[in-house]
C-alpha cells in the first residue's frame, strides 16, 4: 500500500462538506499526510454588448479567503494548507494536483442528473477522468443536491 503525503480536498461552500472533510482527515491521520484544502474561484462571466447583470453577487475574494480558512480538519493534529485559486474548477483542481504532486483527491459530487448535469457538466467527473492520481468521490444525498 502506498503511503500518502498530501491529499487535495476541493470545497465549494454550496453543499454539506463535513463528510468529505471527515473522510479526508481520517485518511490524512492514518498516513501522516497533509490536507490541501482548495477553493476555485471562477472568473467573472464576460457580458458582451453592455448588458447588466442583476443576479446574486458572488462573494468577494476576501470573503472567500475567510470562508476557506474556516474549513479545518475534523481531528486535531492533522496538518493542512489552504489555497484559493482562480480558473475553471475541474481544470484548476487537476493542475493543482499535478503541481503539488498530491497522492489523492477527495471530493464531493452534487448528484446532478439529466439537464442539470448536461448544462453544468460535472466537475467531479472531469477530475476523475483527467487526474493522474486516485480520486475518491463522495455523493451528497439527493435532498442536498443542487
Amino acid at each position: 500500500m502506498t503511503v500518502m503525503r498530501k491529499i487535495l480536498v476541493p470545497v465549494d461552500f454550496s453543499t454539506p462538506e463535513r463528510e468529505v472533510i471527515e473522510v479526508a482527515t481520517t485518511l490524512a491521520k492514518e498516513n501522516g499526510a497533509t490536507l490541501l484544502i482548495v477553493h476555485v474561484e471562477e472568473p467573472p462571466p464576460a457580458y458582451g454588448g453592455g448588458e447588466l447583470y442583476y443576479g446574486q453577487p458572488d462573494p468577494s475574494t476576501e470573503a472567500l479567503k475567510d470562508m476557506l480558512v474556516e474549513v479545518k480538519p475534523s481531528l486535531e493534529g492533522v496538518p493542512c494548507e489552504h489555497r484559493l485559486i482562480m480558473g475553471d474548477p475541474a481544470s484548476a483542481i487537476v493542475q493543482l494536483a499535478e503541481a503539488e504532486q498530491v497522492d489523492m483527491i477527495v471530493m464531493s459530487t452534487h448528484g446532478r442528473t439529466g439537464v442539470g448535469r448536461l448544462l453544468l457538466g460535472s466537475v467531479a467527473e472531469t477530475v476523475v477522468r483527467r487526474a493522474e492520481c486516485p480520486v475518491m468521490t463522495l455523493r451528497q444525498p439527493r435532498s442536498t443536491a443542487a
